[in-house]
């Protein structure tokens, strides 16, 4: 239909760096030293943790985008699956994180932006609105030019963090490792779940698996390529952090003695000379920018799914004729992420908003238990994914658990979340829906009542 159909333009690399670009972010740039508080040497086994959690989540998540390979995502997979409730729920809540992670990035890259220009703290969110408006222009301006800026910004980057790793390698120090251990287990769980935000970018590639070439080829690729790639790296860049970095550095070096914002940078002068810190700052805001053009591209598209499913307004499913792009959904986006750059203490909210990551991440585990035992005739996947369902109960477990480490406020900002989406869905999604999803079909069979088709994955 004119005016609403997406254009398939991105091939596997870009869809890759796409993904990686949503990770190389606040994961390697800012919260190396916030988990070394926490877990000490250690958290180099928290990032591990956290990677081995995520990893069902990843699996669930290529298996349901092969079989619905359309803009969306999470928003789609647990709506058509556990119904339009829920997935109100992980949809909003999806975006709502996705948004503020963005945002985050773009306020955080102002601790490596000082280190390097002449420019004073209140100029730095200026910086960051100007940087959000040219990630919101990207994003208007095309999916296959967003993703082609995307993969050299990311593939520059990665050549930094190599050649960094690299020649960490050759000074390392290896009493800074000893005690491994500081903070026992429960230290290394609670900095798994700080830390486990670093990966939700690997799975936000399907969100936009309308747009990618080939989906049934290359979104199970991408996801599980790029996780693998992602997490030797985080385990590379943070074992070089804290063998640059002097310990009472990364934990204090930060405002008011809290843990250093710029880890990256603390080592650089041992790593690179005088100029190392000017080098590592600029890989960081270059990367912390991408990270944030990731995230805009892939949140985005809940709007855009959510509306065509009569959820939201019709007008968030307008495409745009000429650059093929959610032109309202991403406006929408856009401006969320440049008022809260400009208004809220990002910082702060993005903790919250993690939290809700990880439920999302449990949940869809759920989703695809539910498709598999409806038996939806409609679900085809051309990707299975393996170790049914052991690895689905895994991973929701798991996740449930890591959030209980979050602690009280960032649990009871997923609360808000879920109710202000529950609100949401009751006030203006409630009458223009009734569909019941794939668990709907379930509760049928198991009533002995005949299945009455509103489970299907196909977009009405």
């Amino acid at each position: 239909m004119a005016g609403h159909d997406l254009d398939r333009s991105l091939g596997l690399y870009p869809t890759m760096m796409i993904s990686m670009g949503a990770m190389i972010g606040s994961g390697i740039f800012v919260l190396p030293a916030l988990g070394y508080k926490k877990a000490g040497p250690a958290v180099i086994l928290a990032y591990v943790l956290a990677a081995i959690v995520v990893l069902p989540a990843a699996l669930s998540k290529a298996e349901m985008a092969t079989a619905m390979p359309e803009s969306g995502g999470t928003y789609l997979y647990i709506d058509r699956a556990l119904g339009p409730l829920f997935g109100t729920i992980a949809g909003i809540g999806a975006w709502f994180s996705l948004v503020f992670k963005s945002s985050f990035a773009l306020v955080g890259l102002g601790a490596y932006l000082l280190l390097f220009a002449p420019i004073s703290q209140a100029a730095v969110t200026y910086v960051g609105l100007g940087l959000g408006l040219f990630v919101i222009v990207l994003n208007v301006s095309g999916t296959k030019l967003s993703g082609r800026v995307q993969a050299l910004v990311v593939s520059l980057v990665l050549v930094g963090l190599t050649a960094y790793t690299t020649n960490a390698g050759l000074l390392i120090d290896t009493s800074r490792f000893t005690p491994f251990t500081t903070h026992g287990t429960s230290g290394i769980v609670t900095a798994s779940a700080f830390v486990f935000v670093s990966y939700a970018g690997v799975t936000k590639i399907a969100s936009v698996a309308e747009e990618v070439k080939n989906p049934a080829r290359n979104l199970p690729r991408a996801m599980l390529g790029s996780m693998g790639i992602m997490t030797v790296l985080y385990v590379a860049v943070v074992g070089a952090v804290i063998s640059l970095s002097d310990p009472e550095t990364l934990e204090t070096g930060g405002p008011g003695g809290t843990a250093s914002l710029t880890p990256m940078a603390d080592g650089a002068g041992a790593l690179f000379g005088g100029f190392g810190v000017v080098v590592i700052s600029v890989i960081a805001v270059v990367a912390l920018t991408s990270m944030a053009n990731a995230g805009v591209l892939s949140s985005s598209r809940f709007p855009l799914a959510m509306s065509r499913d009569d959820l939201l307004p019709p007008r968030l499913r307008r495409i745009d004729d000429r650059f093929k792009t959610p032109r309202n959904s991403v406006l929408l986006t856009g401006a969320v992420l440049v008022l809260l750059i400009a208004f809220v203490p990002v910082v702060e909210l993005a903790k919250l908003a993690s939290a809700f990551q990880i439920l999302v991440f449990s949940i869809i585990n759920l989703a695809l238990v539910a498709f598999r035992e409806a038996d939806v005739p409609s679900y085809q996947p051309e990707f299975t994914s393996p170790g049914y369902p052991y690895v689905q109960v895994f991973g929701f477990l798991a996740g449930i658990g890591l959030l209980t480490q979050m602690g009280t406020v960032p649990i009871l900002g997923a609360v808000g979340i879920i109710a202000g989406s529950t609100l949401i869905y009751f006030a203006y999604g409630r009458s223009r829906t009734d569909r019941t999803g794939a668990l709907g079909t379930i509760v049928h069979e198991y009533r002995g009542e005949k299945d009455d088709g509103l489970a299907s994955t196909e977009p009405e």
